[in-house]
């Protein structure tokens, strides 16, 4: 049922003006170009309908970074560019709950007494919020940052810092130390697994360790980006990474903050929207709460660590950025990403679906709920969003634009998918502006069975399909897995854009190869349309014009030709003298667009040729189309020049000899002399120059005394040849 092909066109060599094409959308890419609105599309191109999501609270902030929720089911987030601490009840009338002493919050923790610990940075401190709401100092890592907080069995809260790389475990009673050095910059992410093992992420080295209860460390895996953003545990105890960065060409994978302390940590959170940019040597200044954050070259990839240790990538991309890991109640993955607001759920190691795509730039972070809810935290700008557990009722689709590139003519569309109870409806639209405009045709009234109906939107250059999917209450979601749209091209008239003569003397090869191979001598053409400056005929391996063999009294052309509909052309030629009134057929219905012939059955004189370009074999009689060039005038001249008036007198010891050589239609350009059978030797003409169609020649040669025999020959600029002799005694 699927198909492999995304926005594919059916326009080969098999299919013509005169036959039906297809435009096919079938797949991830086809789909993720149209503007979407509660669907989800998998990445096998199946179309469904979204969650259902809704804003939940806007905190007015430019970016939160930190989502958590207690055991009432009050949210609590955080963000900046000031560090404010959002209370966010499940009725979703939410307000601040303190303002910390910082510029930006970026974890939030809960424990089981409800308790709220908020970590600020840059100089990092953890905050806790009793019940009446005042924030007091609990515990000061001495850190530029804190980057996550989570709390194991026991209740002691574990704090991801940097510029250091530690992490510092903290008792109930505020008091804590160093629990782990990492010997990299940043503690980026962090997360708990069943058995208190800490599962980190790190920046530059791009590492994912477990640390024991004991704090002992242990490298799972070596991401090949090098700032892990996000780790979160599954139900089987696989973990999920995600990391973003192009690491450094040469640089070592995991350099301590001690050796290299400022260049690494410039770079660790270029990728965070809003975040200010660690810095050790100096306070590092927030971004403008308006301005978005610096994207991140190569995207990013997530990997799963399967139980047993083996990672394996299960969903990269490009150009989105993930910043927070989740799972649904079926613990399947969920991705937050930017800078597009998608949402990704994996489905299997080779196959994800694009949720849905929210109002904000990022997804920053999650927060389970009950029932299945989700909630997640957005920047630019900073809201909180309720994702699920139901889905839309409806939602849609409408495609790319399609360009047929000419005027075309509608057929029928079709689509794949199933209802499941529900309907698909696909509505159509036109226009020959490359944008939808106001002067396109309106939406067609819709198609809703599979089978398909024909168009109604009106004969143009573009189209365009907008498919809506409506669920029936049965909490399932029709599907819509392809659409096909059938056109036909109105058949336009070929092009013939130059004809040119081949040098005199050549001929093409014919396409039948020789029974036995010779070397012929050939001679080679330059492109036609490119042709230089100074003549030069070498073959350029973009013209299918094949080398000429020398073959004398023959003359060729070739041609340039086209057909805008794509269609294979035959060709007519024809040839008529200056003086003459008829064209005279020389070939037809050849497909090369070159062709020679033997023109010594021509009489000399000046001719033209005539192409006619024709459609015919793709497209039925009555459609076929043709277009003519005639070419410029040209010269057959079989004809050697005529030598007159040889003569031969001695003069002394010199032999004084004089010719007149004049050829009828092209110009004497060379002449030789050969005294007594010797070599063969240039004579110039008297003029110095061999520019007319009547030159005189005259000699004074040594000659010893005694007979002497002076042979001449003269040729014309198609290389006809005349000799003559002469005896002086």
């Amino acid at each position: 049922m699927f198909k492999n092909l995304a926005f594919v066109l059916f326009a080969s060599s098999a299919l013509f003006a005169g036959e039906t094409r297809t435009w096919s959308q079938s797949d991830y890419d086809a789909f993720e170009k149209g503007v979407i609105k509660n669907l989800s599309v998998r990445s096998d191109g199946l179309l469904t309908l979204a969650p259902h999501s809704h804003e939940l609270f806007d905190t007015s902030n430019a970016y939160l970074w930190a989502l958590a929720q207690d055991s009432k089911g009050n949210l609590y987030a955080g963000g900046g560019t000031s560090a404010k601490l959002y209370r966010i009840p499940p009725d979703g009338k939410g307000k601040m709950m303190a303002d910390l002493d910082s510029l930006e919050i970026h974890a939030i923790a809960v424990d089981a007494k409800d308790r709220v610990s908020a970590a600020t940075s840059p100089a990092g401190k953890i905050y806790r919020i009793t019940g009446n709401g005042k924030p007091e100092t609990f515990y000061d890592p001495k850190q530029k940052y804190i980057w996550a907080l989570a709390f194991d069995s026991k209740g002691d809260l574990f704090v991801a810092t940097g510029d250091q790389g530690e992490i510092h475990r903290v008792t109930p009673d505020g008091k804590g130390k160093v629990f782990f050095k990492t010997d990299e910059t940043h503690v980026r992410s962090m997360a708990v697994d069943a058995s208190d093992n800490l599962i980190v992420g790190t920046d530059p080295g791009g590492l994912v360790l477990r640390v024991s209860p004991a704090g002992e460390g242990f490298v799972l895996y070596q991401m090949p980006k090098r700032e892990v953003t996000a780790v979160a545990v599954a139900r089987d105890g696989s973990i999920y990474a995600s990391a973003v960065g192009n690491k450094q060409s040469g640089a070592a994978p995991a350099p301590t903050a001690q050796t290299n302390p400022a260049p690494q940590a410039a770079t660790v959170t270029v990728n965070a929207p809003g975040a200010p940019a660690p810095a050790p040597a100096r306070p590092a200044a927030p971004p403008p709460a308006s301005v978005a954050p610096a994207g991140v070259s190569g995207g990013s990839e997530v990997y799963r660590i399967e139980p047993n240790g083996n990672p394996r990538r299960v969903w990269s991309n490009s150009q989105d950025v993930v910043y927070a890991i989740a799972f649904d109640s079926g613990g399947r993955a969920l991705l937050g990403a930017g800078n597009k607001g998608n949402l990704y759920r994996i489905e299997s190691p080779t196959e994800y679906t694009a949720l849905l795509i929210m109002p904000a730039t990022q997804i920053t972070a999650f927060q389970s709920g009950r029932d299945g809810k989700l909630y997640a935290a957005t920047g630019n700008v900073g809201k909180v969003y309720e994702i699920g557990p139901g889905m839309e009722h409806d939602g849609t689709i409408e495609s790319d634009i399609f360009d047929a590139s000419m005027f075309t003519l509608w057929g029928r569309l079709s689509f794949e998918g199933n209802l499941n109870g529900g309907q698909v409806s696909i509505q159509t639209r036109s226009g020959n502006l490359d944008q939808p405009q106001k002067n396109w045709s309106p939406w067609s009234a819709p198609i809703t069975v599979a089978k398909g109906g024909r168009m109604t939107s009106p004969a143009a250059r573009f189209v365009q399909w907008k498919a809506t999917l409506t669920a029936d209450g049965s909490g399932k979601s029709p599907e819509l897995e392809s659409v096909d749209v059938a056109y036909l091209p109105k058949n336009v008239e070929p092009r013939i854009e130059e004809i040119e003569m081949t040098p005199p003397n050549h001929k093409f090869p014919v396409s039948a190869a020789p029974l036995i191979p010779v070397q012929p001598q050939t001679l080679s053409l330059p492109p036609l349309g490119r042709r230089p400056s100074t003549p030069s005929f070498s073959l350029d391996s973009s013209t299918s014009t094949p080398a000429m063999q020398l073959a004398k009294g023959w003359v060729g052309a070739r041609w340039l030709a086209s057909d805008p509909n794509g269609d294979p052309l035959v060709f007519t030629v024809e040839i008529r003298g200056t003086s003459e009134t008829e064209w005279k057929l020389l070939k037809d219905k050849i497909a090369e667009k070159y062709y020679s012939w033997d023109s010594t059955a021509f009489p000399d004189g000046e001719y033209r040729l005539r192409i006619t370009a024709s459609d015919a074999p793709g497209n039925p009689p009555s459609e076929a189309l043709t277009a003519r060039m005639e070419s410029d005038i040209f010269v057959i001249d079989n004809t050697p020049p005529k030598i007159t008036g040889l003569a031969a007198t001695r003069n002394g010891g010199k032999l004084q000899i004089r010719w007149h050589a004049a050829d009828a239609l092209n110009n004497v350009t060379k002449a030789e002399y050969s005294l007594d059978g010797g070599e063969w030797t240039v004579a110039a003409p008297v003029t110095k120059l061999s520019d007319s169609l009547e030159l005189d020649y005259e000699l004074s040669l040594d000659a010893r005394a005694g007979e002497h025999t002076i042979a001449v020959r003269v040729q014309d600029d198609y290389d006809n040849q005349a000799a003559e002799k002469v005896v002086v005694r």
